[in-house]
């Protein structure tokens, strides 16, 4: 958000106190380390938040029921990326301390920011329309216009997920303090391209559930309702599109600046595509100025060479070493007549690969 940053990767946002550089990165500190005792809405907490800027203050105080909505959303983001880069070099390790989650990397305009800013925007809108179906929060519910019969011949009925109300909400708060900077520079246009292209993983990917009605189930009727995608895969979705950013940069065509591919060979990114400004470091070496915490004793795939979770890639070359150890693992499972699993539990010795310290 501010700066080039969001306040899914910063780490807590707690009363307001002096934040480095704020003028230039009004967005420094996140909900997700806010302790769940400590309230999120109402005038006096939206105004101490540290990290929102004073669009996203009136909006907490407007509407201060989502945002408990917001903070789940802060909790989603850290977890799926974690899952989704587990195997890389840079795996959305968070800093232990300081005021941003996955480090000053965010700062830079890469791909991994770009990653980030779709997470983020994708699970507000997640988190949100999660709420508006459990009947959380008084301004939302269902979504009713999903009526009439489709053109498969079912009954559209029951509770379709109110996306619309959910990406409306995120549209609102996260792409505040980007619309605020203006649409001239090029950090703001890469961060509002990606948070769009996040809510998209999401509306390209809804799902359709039914139920059947009819004698002995004999579904002579179907009625169904739209729903949203897991949030996991929303997060593989963006991590495709992670491995096939567009680098940008940014052009002024007649009175207006966009931003088009730095190779002329290449197409213009597609709206659901991911955009990046800058090139990434390699993250192979410790920088704690930036947040990185290098390979270092990291574990890596020894048998696979090229993967991603190769030893050489993760380990920035050949500096990895093979040592014995031993698990734990569930063996002989025997399934019982109803619908119980008993195992026993086996000690077994594996070879482990690290990365060199």
């Amino acid at each position: 958000m501010g700066g080039g940053e969001n306040m899914f990767v910063k780490s807590r946002l707690t009363l307001r106190q002096p934040c480095p550089n704020e003028a230039n990165h009004p967005s420094r500190c996140s909900l997700a380390r806010l302790p769940r005792s400590r309230p999120v809405s109402g005038a006096a907490p939206c105004a101490r938040l540290r990290g929102l800027t004073p669009g996203q203050v009136g909006v907490c105080r407007a509407r201060g029921e989502v945002m408990e909505s917001v903070r789940k959303a802060a909790e989603m983001v850290i977890e799926e990326c974690q899952h989704q880069f587990r195997n890389r070099r840079w795996n959305c390790s968070t800093t232990p301390r300081g005021i941003n989650v996955f480090g000053r990397v965010m700062n830079q305009g890469t791909r991994e920011a770009a990653f980030v800013h779709a997470l983020s925007s994708a699970a507000v809108a997640v988190a949100v329309t999660r709420a508006c179906t459990r009947g959380e929060l008084e301004r939302c519910g269902c979504d009713r216009k999903v009526r009439g019969v489709s053109p498969e011949g079912f009954q559209w009925s029951g509770c379709s997920d109110n996306l619309s109300y959910g990406v409306a909400f995120s549209q609102t708060f996260v792409d505040e303090p980007e619309r605020a900077k203006g649409l001239s520079a090029g950090r703001p246009l890469m961060n509002l391209h990606n948070n769009e292209a996040g809510r998209k993983a999401i509306l390209h990917n809804m799902q359709v559930e039914c139920k059947c009605h009819g004698v002995s189930g004999s579904c002579e009727l179907r009625t169904c309702w739209k729903v949203m995608p897991p949030f996991r895969r929303v997060g593989v979705v963006l991590k495709e599109r992670f491995d096939g950013a567009t680098e940008v940069r940014l052009t002024r065509i007649g009175s207006r600046t966009a931003l088009l591919p730095r190779d002329s060979q290449v197409k213009p990114p597609a709206a659901r595509d991911l955009v990046y400004l800058a090139p990434s470091p390699d993250f192979c070496r410790l920088d704690p100025e930036n947040g990185i915490p290098g390979t270092a004793g990291r574990r890596c795939n020894g048998t696979s060479r090229l993967a991603p979770d190769g030893c050489e890639l993760v380990c920035c070359g050949p500096g990895y070493k093979a040592g014995r150890a031993e698990v734990v693992q569930r063996c002989s499972c025997k399934f019982s007549w109803c619908c119980s699993v008993r195992c026993q539990q086996c000690k077994n010795t594996v070879t482990i690969h690290t990365c060199r310290v």
